[in-house]
């Protein structure tokens, strides 16, 4: 009599939990991802081996480009637009409410405050355009250290705290000018801040 061979079965898994994972994951992070705003300027940041984290949040960016022009940046957009209401009243330029709007809307900039209703005026693809100045940094016309003081007492009005302070310096940037924004900070007693740099992997020592 013949041996009768068990039917042996391949065995099977249902996919269907683990694609329905997969959508529900990519679609958390389409939900969530924060983009990170297009600069005004490109700044080549120099390296080092610190591990500290920028806050992600309240933070003012100072940016001085290899060209030595200085920009100006800041995270939180309510803020943004007390701020602008002030230093346009020091010098004694009015904004409308959509000019404010769009403002807020930028993530940094980088020219006198008397250019900036005009430049607001444009349309985003000829903001990303135009050629910024800088703003103006020095003992004739220092309108920089005025968005300073403007934004860290709009911060404060508006969160209770002042804003972080982040300096990025381009890696070809003058050593003066960058001493020059934080002396200018350090004159108004504004000594906390931090310099922006890329990671660098930490140098091991040879056996």
């Amino acid at each position: 009599m013949p041996k009768v061979k068990p039917h042996r079965t391949s065995p099977s898994l249902d996919m269907t939990p683990m694609v329905d994972l997969a959508f529900l994951l990519v679609t958390f992070f389409m939900l969530t991802t924060k983009f990170a705003p297009e600069e005004a300027v490109v700044v080549d940041t120099p390296g080092s081996t610190s591990e500290l984290r920028l806050p992600e949040s309240h933070v003012i960016t100072i940016s001085v480009d290899k060209d030595q022009r200085v920009f100006f940046g800041m995270d939180d957009a309510k803020p943004k637009i007390e701020m602008l209401k002030q230093v346009g009243a020091k010098y004694g330029v009015s904004f409308t409410e959509t000019q404010a709007k769009t403002f807020s809307n930028l993530s940094s900039f980088g020219m006198p405050i008397e250019k900036l209703p005009a430049f607001l005026n444009l349309s985003n693809e000829q903001r990303k355009a135009y050629k910024q100045d800088g703003i103006p940094a020095d003992s004739t016309n220092n309108q920089f250290i005025e968005w300073v003081v403007a934004g860290q007492t709009a911060s404060r009005k508006e969160f209770g705290k002042p804003n972080y302070i982040a300096v990025k310096g381009d890696n070809n940037a003058d050593v003066p000018t960058v001493k020059k924004i934080i002396k200018l900070m350090q004159d108004k007693n504004i000594n906390r801040f931090n310099l922006i740099t890329d990671l660098e992997t930490k140098p091991v020592a040879g056996r």
